[in-house]
């Protein structure tokens, strides 16, 4: 394919994985609007958990099964399901239909996310692979931060063109995954070469019984209680989910959802193994990042998104210096190791928090740890396509995506789980310290502060000590109107709190620091995935008839034994020929002439 060829098919591929990082950051500055006009605000967290859940299994399921139907067919479904899920979640009219609606959307998502990055492995060789899928980070980078931009103001707009405005919150999509459906239809023209596979129903099937139990109390565990009976539930059945999956894995072969030979590539296990580290630490820093901006420094969602940009540029600038030079050399093995400890140091700076601190003192971290995630995201996946040959490449890329999703989610429901662990302790802490009683009771004594309605809510939170620790728990709109000598105890509990899940996000980094150092990586192969498909069936071809000319040469016979030339035939007179009697002449040689 020529560059340009190339380039309209990344669009494509851009626009529709554009779709899905969109929908992940659009919808949470939107929800508590979307909540309160269905009136089910209590129901909002499953309207994220559908999403999330089936988006998470299906990746794998789209990877094997565009292995073996084509890339292109499969893409276009994922587009037109996502589609699909937009339009129904922008018509639903209760908080039941919309995550049913959003579950339809994760199951179109799981294609956006895991085929583009297969399709790149198929059309360029993996040390060009590295130079455009910067571009596949920067598309990340931009949806993370115009996503709660636009919910915002989507949301906070009453009516557009005659419709409630959070409903364009899922309704913009249809006008992006039209042009991206075009476009995939024009340009995505990639040969399929056909394999006799068998589709692993049964792997389908387990990894859905081992995978959903577990997101599931992974998303509701710290609602429902973690030793509580419906978590328990969850574990066993994901327990034996897993066993069952491990098995039918086994089973299937060649022809499973996730070969197990996969495995035993080094290179490929550690590559997955950081995966769900890094995804552990990426997704953390993700969701607690914005919540720390918002609740501590008193950004709004929309301001907390701009805030984030530090972030986003490092990741974009690490991420296409790092192709650059991967392309330029072939070799990668630095930048795990570099990029865990940017991520590592970042995460270690942010332990130096403190509520009086500025803004730019977290923006030095964003920075970190984006320069560190730039470096690993498309390295790892490269990584990964590189250590199998081309038939797994599909399984290979959607098996990466789907480990550090299984990453993404654990660091979520970890981390929050251990801030609002955390908050309560942190709160009955600061609310002991003499000299924050001694503020508070003399803001208390104020009579402006006493006469400030926007005071009104904290003072009578004040008053009842016992339900402190809960007190974050729910709208804490109130801190961003309250006195400051009244909010600051409140916003030091949490800033707190939120070190403490910054110790936790820079051990899990640590570790992946550790291990990368023990990560083989092998120089990049010069050939695209389908070059080398070719090459195989070119050679498969030419076996094949070198075969079969042999197989009919050995049917036939030989027309001379061989030897005989060698051999002087002596004739009795009886029966010698002419040709052979003493007078006749040689073949090579004139008749002698006749006497006179």
């Amino acid at each position: 394919m020529s560059h340009r060829q190339i380039l309209f098919v990344i669009f494509g591929l851009m626009a529709g994985m554009f779709l899905s990082a969109l929908d992940q950051t659009v919808v949470g500055t939107s929800m508590r609007t979307i909540a309160d006009d269905l009136d089910g605000l209590s129901l909002q967290a499953w309207v994220t958990t559908a999403y999330l859940i089936v988006s998470t299994i299906s990746t794998p399921i789209y990877g094997k099964l565009s292995d073996i139907f084509g890339r292109r067919p499969m893409f276009l479904i994922a587009i037109s399901i996502f589609l699909l899920g937009s339009l129904l979640s922008g018509l639903a009219t209760s908080m039941y239909g919309l995550a049913l609606s959003r579950a339809v959307q994760g199951l179109g998502a799981g294609g956006l996310m895991a085929l583009p990055l297969t399709i790149m492995g198929d059309i360029l060789a993996p040390r060009e692979r590295a130079k455009y899928q910067g571009y596949f980070l920067a598309v990340f980078g931009v949806s993370s931060v115009i996503g709660p931009l636009l919910g915002g103001l989507l949301a906070g707009t009453p009516v557009i063109l005659g419709i409630t405005g959070w409903r364009w919150v899922f309704l913009i999509n249809i006008p992006i995954g039209l042009i991206a459906l075009a476009i995939v239809v024009r340009f995505l023209h990639i040969p399929r070469f056909k394999r006799p596979a068998r589709i692993d129903w049964w792997g389908a099937s387990t990894v859905i019984v081992a995978a959903v139990p577990l997101l599931l109390v992974a998303e509701q565990g710290r609602i429902w209680g973690w030793d509580s009976l419906a978590a328990w539930s969850c574990y066993i059945v994901g327990v034996v989910g897993i066993a069952a999956f491990i098995i039918s894995q086994r089973l299937m072969g060649d022809d499973a959802l996730i070969p197990l030979k996969l495995f035993r590539s080094q290179t490929f296990t550690m590559a997955t193994i950081l995966g769900v580290l890094v995804g552990f630490g990426m997704f953390g820093a993700l969701m607690t990042i914005p919540l720390y901006l918002q609740l501590v420094l008193g950004a709004t969602p929309t301001e907390s998104g701009l805030l984030m940009l530090p972030l986003i540029l490092g990741l974009m600038i690490a991420s296409i210096t790092s192709g650059q030079i991967i392309a330029r050399t072939g070799r990668y093995r630095i930048f795990p190791i570099l990029g865990t400890a940017l991520m590592a140091t970042g995460f270690f700076w942010f332990t130096f928090a403190t509520a009086t601190k500025p803004v730019t003192f977290m923006m030095v971290g964003m920075l970190l740890v984006g320069l560190g995630l730039g470096q690993l995201m498309q390295t790892l996946t490269i990584a990964s396509q590189n250590s199998v040959g081309a038939r797994d490449i599909g399984v290979a890329t959607s098996s990466a995506t789907f480990f550090r999703q299984i990453g993404g989610t654990l660091g979520t429901a970890v981390l929050f789980s251990v801030l609002f662990t955390r908050i309560p302790i942190a709160l009955a802490a600061v609310f002991s310290n003499s000299a924050t009683v001694a503020s508070l009771k003399a803001a208390a004594a104020d009579p402006s502060v006493i006469a400030n309605p926007a005071n009104a809510e904290i003072l009578k939170l004040l008053q009842n000590p016992g339900g402190l620790g809960a007190s974050l728990d729910g709208n804490t709109s109130f801190l961003n109107t309250s006195d400051p000598r009244l909010a600051a105890p409140f916003l030091e509990g949490f800033n707190d709190a939120s070190v403490t899940v910054f110790w936790v996000s820079f051990f899990v980094v640590l570790i992946a620091f550790i291990l990368s150092f023990f990560m083989k990586t092998p120089p990049l192969r010069k050939t695209s995935a389908l070059q080398e498909t070719a090459n195989e069936q070119a050679a498969t071809a030419e076996r094949e008839a070198a075969l079969q000319l042999q197989q009919a040469a050995d049917r036939m016979g030989a027309l001379i034994e061989p030897g005989t030339g060698s051999t002087e035939v002596v004739w009795p007179d009886t029966v010698r020929p002419d040709s052979a009697r003493p007078d006749s002449p040689r073949p090579d040689q004139p008749p002698s002439p006749s006497p006179a």
